[in-house]
């Protein structure tokens, strides 16, 4: 590893005089030959004889370390953080996020715990951006990392429905700073106080970060031995990305999905963690886990996650590496670069070798090394990094303890680092209400006064949710409600099936931080096998035939209505036993293993599981209204076609000479029939999204630069119109309603979100 070139980097000795010296090289201070080093110093950077102690042990944590890499890596978290206040911290619409005054569900880890009024927000965000920002040039850099990790915990715990891996990191490494010396270099605190400026920092600064990164990767790859992750059903979507393309040349993309998407990412952090630390392989190793970050920057909408990672990889090199680099660039440039001197100042913070110097007989012998002196900050700091590490390797395993936060993923999403190992998709969601006082009944729609769909798959969130519709709903003359969530899931393309009991008042249902939840459905992992005989069935069928694989519990039902786009809708068993009801006919139908009976289209059908075992059936249904516009654009297509290579020898009707025209947008306004309007608008929008996708690098920088620029300016003056209201008070409504709608200015003939709406139309969208 590199914490051997640390030490000789380091350099200061003490004699036992108590006088300063330097030594640049590992080398005795007399006899000038280099240290005889074991091959396990030579390999991890520390000797046996470090750990054969507690004080040898404390000394080693503490042992001065260059503190360059540190600072630059202090630098570019500040920044990326300071980005993130913008982005994915929700600065630029923080109006929208909290709704100041409005009756909105929120999901606080602790339910005491709210939002301040709409103008202090944007204080405690500027409070944030302002600690970001002090962090990177590592000015009044204490005070800088209590201001960022106060207000950047006190969001993330306003809100679990924004919780990820990469947002709980951030918090980590911004409290680790705050514990550190980052400020030993290129910072403007080294400018204030010439006596910290290009001082050493202890190695346990270097050691808790590097094991921070470490325990990302290796703990991501343990919970990738998934078998889903294994088998390829975690992610299989993702091999249709574009960034696949090379190597679906070579493979097909059920092959691309389980060996490169799966398979490549479970090997990835398995080891990456690992070989970071080695010089031998390092090298490759940053290659793959560049590449890696970079295609998920593009993959995922994961804000500065991969660059922040990016900037982490430098940590694993040896700390003098600033220096080496900015080495060679130009003397008139070094002024404003870091430090490239390797005269390092000693610290108070590190523990220091001392040399004592012998004289027999006049006779100089050569130096003894003495115990350093060790100070109670030191033995702290060394409790400190140990307690840390062992608490950051249990709390991906803690759920036995905070069991009522256990779904079929266990824990709050967020610490646990399973990232990506889960996929979800809904196809059914439906909120019942009953007035307590007089039975009567309703729907509500999903969502209402929410602005997430987190809360279906965390019984603990749709307990805050069925808490706040319970305080809510009185209002609308609804008294004691009940609340009922019947919700339908499937993950990682396993049968839609129940995640809750639907039969459960979820407003008086018992729920514990500490206890599993009662009303938690089980997963049906019996059923997981079905999975391969699913793109069995789903080869079998053409284009148009859409197919829904539903597993239910006994004891329970489906009510489930047929759109009367839906044509020639039926439902097969394939497991256990089934009575379907037709509501509108009052008629049973009994279904077994391999039957099937066609539901009539626009009405309501239940299906009542009979068996003593969970059954399993599927829909099948064709969406006929979708399929005949789609044969309409077909045939539009041809005339359109043929009209412009000129072998259309028909005259058109007045309805359909719009298609000859070469203006879309013109043609589009003057079309007088629907089909021919909704086809040219659809043609016009996939000329633009081509015409945006085969852009050169230069106009998608500008693309990507315009769009952000008008993000972040809209977050700056809506800042700059609260941090106002709270200095002399709101101005007049009219004059507000001015300065936000200049504050919503966008770029010019934005369009926004043009590839999903695309998808919809074309019903084949890519990532």
């Amino acid at each position: 590893m590199m914490e051997a070139r640390d030490e000789a980097a380091a350099g200061a000795l003490l004699s036992s005089d108590g006088k300063e010296q330097t030594a640049n090289k590992p080398t005795a201070p007399k006899e000038g030959k280099p240290e005889t080093k074991s091959k396990m110093e030579q390999i991890f950077g520390f000797k046996k004889e470090d750990l054969s102690s507690w004080q040898s042990f404390v000394a080693l944590l503490n042992r001065p370390t260059d503190p360059a890499s540190l600072g630059i890596f202090r630098c570019l978290f500040g920044l990326l953080m300071a980005i993130d206040v913008t982005q994915e911290r929700g600065l630029s619409h923080l109006d929208y996020k909290y709704l100041d005054g409005a009756p909105v569900c929120r999901f606080p880890l602790f339910n005491f715990l709210q939002p301040l009024p709409m103008d202090w927000m944007y204080m405690v965000y500027v409070v944030m951006f302002l600690g970001a920002l002090g962090i990177m040039l590592g000015c009044f850099y204490r005070l800088s990392c209590f201001m960022f990790i106060s207000t950047y915990w006190y969001i993330f715990f306003l809100d679990k429905t924004a919780w990820n891996n990469h947002s709980y990191l951030y918090g980590l490494i911004g409290f680790q700073l705050t514990l550190m010396d980052g400020n030993r270099y290129w910072s403007i605190d080294g400018l204030r106080r010439p006596s910290i400026r290009n001082s050493h920092v202890p190695l346990w600064n270097y050691t808790l970060l590097r094991t921070q990164i470490f325990i990302v990767y290796f703990i991501a790859g343990i919970k990738k031995l998934d078998a889903d992750w294994v088998e390829g059903y975690s992610m299989s979507y993702l091999a249709h990305h574009w960034l696949f393309d090379p190597f679906k040349l070579i493979l097909p993309v059920e092959l691309v999905s389980l060996l490169v998407v799966h398979g490549g990412g479970l090997i990835l952090d398995l080891t990456a963690g690992y070989l970071l630390f080695f010089d031998a392989t390092r090298p490759y190793v940053f290659f793959f886990v560049s590449y890696f970050h970079c295609m998920n920057s593009q993959l995922f909408s994961i804000g500065m996650f991969s660059y922040t990672m990016l900037a982490t990889s430098p940590l694993f090199c040896y700390p003098d590496w600033p220096r080496r680099f900015f080495a060679h660039f130009p003397g008139f440039l070094r002024v404003a670069l870091p430090f490239t001197s390797t005269d390092i100042q000693p610290s108070h913070s590190c523990v220091y070798q001392e040399i004592q110097k012998t004289n027999v007989k006049h006779q100089e012998t050569p130096p003894v090394a003495k115990a350093p002196k060790i100070r109670f900050k030191h033995k702290m700091a060394a409790i400190f990094t140990i307690i840390y590490i062992m608490e950051q390797f249990f709390l991906p395993y803690s759920h036995f303890i905070t069991q009522g936060y256990n779904n079929w993923t266990n824990g709050l999403y967020g610490y646990s680092w399973d990232m990506m190992v889960h996929s979800r998709n809904h196809q059914h969601v439906k909120i019942t209400y009953k007035d307590g006082k007089n039975g009567d009944v309703g729907y509500l729609n999903p969502g209402v006064f929410t602005q997430t769909r987190r809360w279906k798959d965390h019984g603990d969130m749709l307990k805050q949710y069925a808490t706040c519709l319970s305080h809510l709903l009185p209002h609308y003359n609804i008294s004691d409600p009940e609340i009922y969530f019947d919700i339908w899931v499937s993950i990682n393309e396993r049968f839609q099936q129940r995640i809750f009991d639907p039969r459960v008042d979820i407003v008086k249902a018992d729920w514990s931080p500490f206890k599993p939840n009662p009303w938690l459905m089980p997963l049906l992992v019996d059923l997981s096998p079905w999975r391969t005989k699913f793109s069995e069935i789903e080869s079998s069928l053409d284009n148009q035939t859409e197919i829904v694989f539903i597993a239910d519990f006994p004891g329970l039902h489906l009510e489930n209505f047929v759109s009367e786009d839906l044509g020639n809708t039926s439902i097969h068993v394939l497991q256990g036993k089934v009575n379907v009801e037709i509501v509108q006919e009052k008629k049973n139908y009994s279904l077994q293993l391999g039957e099937q009976i066609k539901v009539p289209a626009g009405a309501y059908h239940k299906v009542y599981t009979v068996s003593e075992g969970p059954s399993c059936y599927m829909y099948i249904y064709v969406n006929t209204t979708e399929a005949a516009l789609q044969e309409n654009f077909t045939k539009l297509f041809e005339i359109q076609e043929r009209i412009r290579n000129g072998t259309e020898t028909e005259p058109l009707p007045p309805e359909l000479q719009p298609l000859a025209a070469d203006d879309l947008e013109g043609a589009e306004v003057n079309a007088t029939d629907p089909i021919v309007r909704l086809f040219l608008k659809r043609q016009r929008r996939i000329k633009e999204v081509k015409k945006r996708r085969e852009a050169g690098t230069l106009e998608k920088l500008e693309r990507f630069a315009v769009k952000k620029y008008y993000t972040i300016r809209r977050g700056f003056l809506m800042t700059a119109i609260a941090m106002r209201n709270l200095a002399v008070g709101l101005p007049p409504l009219e004059q507000l309603k001015r300065e936000v709608d200049f504050a919503n200015m966008k770029e010019p003939q934005a369009e926004t979100n043009q590839d999903n709406q695309l998808k919809d139309e074309v019903g084949h969208g890519e990532l």
